[in-house]
């Protein structure tokens, strides 16, 4: 029988090591962009890659305010939100060249969100086949590339077409 082992999973599937408050607080207020996968951070929104991804490229964009749905955001964080998921959109597209995206947020813990109270929205790279039997069957997900990997991949494109204003 193969084993995959995941120990960086460990304090989250086991509610140890959880901070207090908010995580996406915490990473607005820190500054190791690199340590928390952050790849751009805009006036009102910071684009990083998600710790627990759903598969590879697995992005999201994080409100710099605490709040917790959309319809609390400002004309100027809607406008960059669109903004910032076309970059994102674009930057997955030229690194990964995934058939299709996932794009979306869950408001409020009855919709699914993990973390309800802070708005944050999801942007996944799909390709045909990409849920196979060790998803489906064995609640196992394979990720061919580390966060490391991810991040080093996306970082300089998603830089790149924010300064070109794509």
């Amino acid at each position: 029988m193969d084993r995959l082992y995941t120990p960086w999973r460990f304090s989250y599937v086991t509610g140890t090591g959880k901070d207090d408050g908010c995580v996406f607080c915490r990473v607005l207020d820190e500054a190791d962009d690199e340590q928390n996968m952050v790849l751009h951070r805009g006036a009102h929104w910071v684009v990083m890659l998600n710790r627990y991804p759903y598969n590879n490229g697995h992005l999201l964009l994080v409100l710099g305010r605490h709040v917790p749905l959309l319809s609390a955001c400002s004309p100027e964080e809607i406008a960059e939100m669109g903004r910032l998921l076309a970059v994102m959109e674009q930057a997955l597209g030229e690194c990964m060249n995934p058939h299709g995206f996932n794009c979306g947020y869950n408001g409020g813990a009855s919709a699914g969100a993990g973390i309800p109270e802070h708005l944050h929205l999801h942007l996944l790279p799909r390709w045909s086949g990409d849920t196979n039997f060790m998803t489906t069957v064995g609640e196992t997900r394979i990720l061919p590339q580390t966060l490391e990997q991810v991040r080093d991949l996306l970082g300089p494109a998603v830089r790149r077409l924010v300064g070109e204003g794509a």
